[in-house]
């Protein structure tokens, strides 16, 4: 398994920004702590191969501190995307659990964003939640993905979207494993999945 990292790192403090972007205070603050404690980044020593997310020797990903900004008219995005994904995308719809042709993806790459091909997610920080969506417990660059509140469906989530389209991707959770305790939960249709040879040559 393979975990891809960024070429430019952020500091610590703007990861962990990014991660609690439309979360209130106290749970901001409560990401901060999770993911700045020594016990937390040790538990990258554990993942397999022994690599860390950031390790020289991992295959990278050119991350961008600003992504820039794609905007299209709806009936732009109506003409390029299928229904499903415009519905999801562009509609903040969601896919029916385990629907979605990514729920229980086991190879390996990067998970791009349907609208702008953006790079969102890497196969090594996926897992299976047994939610029905594809989860992952990172994104593949910090400043990739942006989060707001949203209160629809009578509850209050954590919306997750492209940075550079703001497309709908899904929500994110506090109830992830280590060493994030975070669950991005994706639908599928919001993501086009490049296997490991084709990023790869993008580089």
């Amino acid at each position: 398994m393979k975990i891809y990292g960024c070429k430019n790192r952020l500091s610590d403090a703007d990861r962990a920004g990014v991660l609690s972007e439309g979360h209130d205070s106290g749970r901001r603050n409560f990401l901060k702590q999770i993911l700045l404690t020594g016990a937390a980044w040790g538990a990258f020593a554990h993942l397999p191969r022994g690599k860390g997310i950031f390790a020289a020797e991992e295959k990278m990903v050119d991350c961008k501190e600003n992504p820039g900004k794609i905007e299209r008219t709806e009936a732009e995005w109506q003409e390029m995307l299928t229904p499903e994904e415009y519905h999801i995308l562009r509609e903040k719809g969601t896919e029916q659990a385990f629907s979605g042709k990514y729920a229980d993806y086991k190879k390996e790459g990067v998970y791009n964003c349907a609208g702008c091909d953006l790079p969102l997610f890497s196969s090594g920080t996926k897992y299976d939640s047994g939610s029905g969506w594809p989860s992952f417990w990172e994104p593949i660059c910090p400043n990739h993905v942006k989060t707001r509140p949203d209160r629809s469906l009578f509850s209050a989530r954590t919306e997750v979207l492209c940075r550079r389209c703001e497309s709908h991707l899904g929500h994110l959770f506090e109830d992830g494993p280590q060493p994030t305790g975070l669950r991005y939960c994706m639908n599928s249709a919001a993501l086009k999945f490049e296997k490991e040879s084709d990023s790869e040559s993008k580089r």
